[in-house]
């Protein structure tokens, strides 16, 4: 990525429907979306500074799990995952609020920010949940978007007395793994920050590319656990 600040970019639609192709196109080029509102921007204010904005992708070919990636696969062992159609339900939503008082600052408000919530399934393109069970109870859930040739995290929530499963990241291996199965070739990350941040975590994969904003993804230094 380029030092300094970049030229600011800051982009936003509404729609009803996207299909996957188009999915695959916009997340290719920076594009994200909460509910029915896809945006990118590449500047973003943390901590009371601007930084850099980046796009993250992992190539699944050349993905594998690191040792500290496996440790957790490990730990959740004793889990249940079910793969369905996103839907709104009162247990998601009870997580929902429990897993929103870890964040201080900003913290979202409800599901709707970022599902369609009368039919996140199929509106505004397809959605899908890894709920991950401990016996009957849920304690994670994570939405993604499928396209053609990708999958994209939306978004992840899990117990707060859970957190030294560390579900956030199991989720996201889960999500992978159901891309690898289902033949896809890219897994979409989300936005992180140009130097540390909470979204730290999302730099820890194998086979990560960042986009630089000019129509190319490279490869992007992993940093964090091994």
């Amino acid at each position: 990525m380029k030092e300094g600040i970049q030229k600011p970019i800051l982009e936003h639609m509404l729609t009803l429907k996207v299909g996957p192709d188009t999915l695959d196109e916009l997340y290719a080029l920076g594009w994200r979306h909460s509910g029915l509102e896809f945006y990118r921007y590449n500047l973003a204010r943390y901590k009371s500074e601007w930084r850099n904005v980046i796009p993250l992708r992992i190539r699944l070919s050349e993905f594998r799990m690191s040792r500290s990636q496996r440790r957790t696969a490990s730990r959740n062992s004793d889990t249940r995952t079910v793969i369905r159609p996103a839907y709104p339900n009162f247990e998601a939503d009870e997580l929902f609020m429990r897993h929103s008082s870890r964040f201080d600052e900003r913290p979202p408000s409800s599901l709707a920010e970022y599902l369609f919530i009368p039919d996140p399934a199929r509106v505004p393109s397809e959605t899908l949940e890894a709920a991950v069970f401990k016996a009957d109870r849920l304690i994670a859930t994570s939405y993604f978007d499928v396209g053609r040739e990708s999958v994209s995290g939306i978004y992840a929530m899990f117990e707060p007395d859970e957190e030294r499963r560390r579900l956030g990241i199991y989720t996201m291996l889960k999500e992978i793994e159901f891309a690898i199965a289902s033949g896809r070739s890219f897994y979409y990350l989300g936005y992180t920050y140009e130097g540390c941040s909470f979204y730290d975590y999302k730099k820890q994969f194998i086979g990560t590319e960042a986009f630089d904003w000019e129509g190319r993804w490279e490869p992007f230094a992993r940093r964090g656990s091994q």
